[in-house]
């Protein structure tokens, strides 16, 4: 299992991935140490930049804005393969409804990735056009602990997704454009999908703090501080937070404002 787990995280071809995690059959023992991954898959076919160096997203009118707006959500899309692939390969003798929820997810990932792809290629651009940051790849590096894993990644990041897709949606319901409603459509699969993806890692999250004897809130906020040096966040989607397992409690912190 984990060797073709290691075959998938490092391959660059989202097909491949696909094909390699159907092969999996879940058998969690295992006493070899994962491997610490010093690059993404992605890199090859990538160029790399610090976030501020990414191209802006704004306006959606021509081919070349909607392709830089698909080319953020498509990189997000395959980031979140191998973050999910990750999980599997580097949590080792978890319980096997561990590895089943997270190949699910790595599942749901590559056909969001798809989604997004089919859309992108109709702007005239593919995959790796355009400079992308490799955050939630540093993410995953920095996260080699399943306790801060789960906090940082699905309850943080991902929770951020269900966020910034509501904000896309909005902003793109102004556009007349056809394309822009094929575009709200595919946003919308993914948003009710990321949900139980959150959902999991929130699961998880719990699930070893329960193992560990520790406070859930708590001790998600002190893994969030050593993370971020300002995390208060505006534009909570709460309805969305809520069904993926965030108290109120949480989102008030979050936001630093009543909001549920």
């Amino acid at each position: 299992m984990y060797s073709i787990l290691e075959k998938a995280i490092i391959s660059a071809d989202a097909s491949e991935k696909e094909k390699l995690i159907k092969e999996i059959n879940v058998n969690p023992e295992s006493k070899e140490k994962p491997k610490f991954f010093e690059k993404p898959s992605y890199a090859n076919f990538c160029k790399i930049v610090p976030p501020a160096n990414v191209p802006r997203r704004k306006g959606f009118k021509t081919d070349e804005k909607k392709a830089v707006l698909l080319h953020a959500l498509i990189h997000i899309e395959y980031s979140a393969i191998d973050l999910a692939l990750d999980a599997c390969y580097r949590f080792r003798n978890m319980p096997e409804g561990f590895y089943i929820d997270w190949l699910e997810v790595a599942a749901d990932e590559i056909k969001h990735f798809k989604l997004i792809n089919n859309l992108l290629e109709k702007t005239g651009h593919k995959y790796g056009d355009f400079p992308v940051h490799n955050s939630l790849f540093e993410a995953s590096q920095k996260t080699q602990d399943l306790l801060s894993r789960m906090a940082i990644i699905p309850r943080w990041y991902e929770a951020n997704g269900l966020d910034a897709n509501e904000k896309i949606i909005s902003r793109l319901q102004k556009y007349k454009d056809p394309f822009a409603q094929e575009v709200i459509a595919v946003l919308k699969i993914i948003l009710k999908e990321e949900i139980p993806h959150v959902s999991k890692g929130d699961k998880w999250f719990k699930w070893i703090c329960e193992k560990e004897n520790l406070e859930p809130i708590e001790t998600y906020f002190n893994i969030v501080d050593n993370f971020f040096k300002d995390w208060k966040k505006k534009d909570l989607n709460v309805a969305a937070r809520l069904k993926a397992g965030f108290s109120c409690d949480e989102l008030n912190i979050l936001s630093g404002e009543k909001v549920c």
